[in-house]
């Protein structure tokens, strides 16, 4: 996946997600709105064959880059709960 950072302050992130579409995004979002300190975290993709824009914008307790690795970092973890679970079945 080929992330393009379109804007970065201290508590905001501008990004674009290369190739992802909805379903991706709608996981990350979730599990980004799972942090406390996250005040906003949405996505558009203007276009049916755009690329999705990510925002992320928190109260600057947390930089924004953090928390979007640790979203990815648990839906990583429940992938591999998941396959484990699939594999022993």
């Amino acid at each position: 996946m080929n992330v393009k950072i379109l804007e970065l302050e201290k508590n905001k992130v501008r990004m674009m997600l290369v190739g992802e579409k909805h379903t991706f995004m709608n996981l990350l979002v979730d599990e980004i709105l799972i942090d406390p300190t996250v005040n906003v975290a949405k996505y558009v993709i203007e276009y049916q064959f755009s690329d999705p824009e990510l925002l992320v914008t928190t109260d600057g307790s947390k930089d924004p880059i953090t928390i979007i690795r640790e979203a990815c970092d648990r839906i990583n973890r429940s992938c591999d709960e998941l396959l484990t679970q699939v594999g022993s079945a």
